[in-house]
């Protein structure tokens, strides 16, 4: 008789994961609270998979052996209470795709709470472009599940992991790991207790073995806590930016790397290509091949990412910076006159960090959002500090306030969907109206 295999979440690990495990022998039933989104329940249709939308049958999801729950549904829904007490394993897409990936490819896993996603792409750019066999996912683009299903095997795959996806993990064990750095984010899930947070990003080096890896950042305020409550036996190596940094230069395994003729602006970036040169580096990937890849590299949309135009000015999309964290290493990049555009739905951000880094940089600030009160309040004595409710009106206003040579960055530093349906949203109307409002 074939296991039962239900799946929460009709998304794109949801369709995925179903999808594996129909290739596995499962008998696969997904659930949906929602209205599913069409893409994959088309996909599910196609496959013949059985699917419910608008709510849960709970007797079907009680009779499940394995249940594999989208990463957005919280532990503390009542959903996955009720199926924990059943004694039925709950586990994150993740772990279900893990079981069924080859035995020889090697994993290497990326979280944190910042630059996960540019880690992600230049680990998998710099070993794609030394001719190896590896693809990319998980957090970012397809899932770990998808992966296994619509590709041939690989020799290594690549994945940005976050904390919900490794709360998810039992087995999960990743030859590489890292964890990149730990700032308030997400604390909602974590009873706003950082630590939670924390332990949660620690998880991906619980099953690591002696022969493994786990790089991280040497940081005494969060990250050595952590690390004491969460042994591992894995080589843990500590990634240290304040020696390892010298401007555009960065040094790793006595080998310089100059990021001057990339496309890695700042110091945040900086920080992520210690990383990925680190982890490619374990990987046997040559210095020389590691030079041509970092060249190369095209940073993915809405991270620093540089609008071209013919005005003169330097147009920056950053708007995957949905917290303070991340507009903090972007206002540090910014090394001229700054017209700021930032605000959405506020996470309970602190933004005294940021003070320091406006005088005598930042001109304007443009507040895009519903709510604009406590930015406004924050930031009152800058020179200029206005407020708006759409991308064009935004871009309206940087053309009127911005000089020539001035950087126009939109950083949030806040969520997207009081205006927005997401911070590609955002990004992507910016970058079109610039695109049509400036020569």
């Amino acid at each position: 008789m074939s296991k039962r295999l239900v799946i929460l979440g009709a998304g794109e690990s949801g369709a995925s994961a179903a999808r594996l495990g129909q290739r596995e022998g499962y008998d696969v039933f997904v659930s949906d609270a929602g209205a599913g989104n069409d893409t994959y329940l088309a996909e599910l249709r196609e496959a013949g998979i059985e699917f419910e939308t608008g709510g849960h049958s709970r007797h079907r999801l009680l009779q499940a052996d394995v249940v594999v729950k989208s990463p957005g549904i919280p532990d503390t829904a009542n959903i996955i209470k009720m199926i924990d007490q059943a004694g039925i394993l709950i586990v994150s897409e993740i772990e279900f795709a893990f079981r069924y990936v080859a035995q020889d490819a090697t994993i290497v896993g990326i979280t944190g709470s910042n630059g996960k996603t540019t880690t992600t792409m230049l680990t998998h750019h710099l070993l794609q472009t030394a001719g190896e066999r590896v693809m990319a996912g998980g957090n970012l683009g397809d899932s770990f599940a998808r992966l296994l299903v619509d590709h041939e095997p690989q020799d290594i795959y690549v994945l940005e992991l976050s904390s919900f996806q490794l709360d998810g993990i039992v087995d999960f064990r990743p030859d590489i790991a890292t964890i990149l750095n730990i700032t308030p984010d997400h604390l909602d899930r974590y009873e706003y207790k950082l630590e939670k947070y924390a332990d949660s990003k620690f998880r991906i080096a619980r099953r690591q073995r002696a022969s493994d890896h786990l790089l991280i950042l040497d940081d005494p305020e969060t990250i050595a806590p952590a690390r004491r409550r969460n042994k591992t036996e894995a080589a843990v190596t500590v990634i240290d930016p304040e020696k390892d940094i010298d401007g555009s230069r960065i040094t790793v395994q006595e080998q310089v790397f100059d990021l001057s003729g990339s496309s890695l602006r700042g110091r945040h970036n900086a920080m992520n290509a210690l990383f990925a040169v680190r982890i490619a580096l374990l990987l046997n990937v040559s210095p020389e091949e590691i030079r041509v890849g970092l060249e190369s590299f095209v940073p993915a949309a809405h991270r620093m990412e540089v609008i071209p135009t013919t005005d003169g000015r330097t147009w920056i999309n950053d708007s995957k910076a949905t917290n303070v964290d991340s507009t903090y290493f972007a206002l540090e990049a910014m090394d001229g006159p700054t017209v700021w555009i930032a605000g959405g739905t506020d996470k309970g951000n602190d933004y005294a960090p940021l003070r320091e880094l406006l005088n005598g940089k930042v001109h304007t600030l443009i507040c895009l959002g519903v709510d604009n009160k406590k930015l406004k309040e924050a930031f009152a004595d800058i020179d200029r500090v206005v407020e708006c409710q759409s991308a064009e009106r935004a871009v309206e206003l940087a053309r009127e306030y911005a000089g020539a040579g001035d950087r126009i960055l939109l950083s949030p530093a806040c969520a997207s969907f009081d205006l927005f349906k997401n911070y590609m949203d955002r990004g992507d109307q910016f970058r079109e109206h610039v695109k049509r409002q400036v020569a």
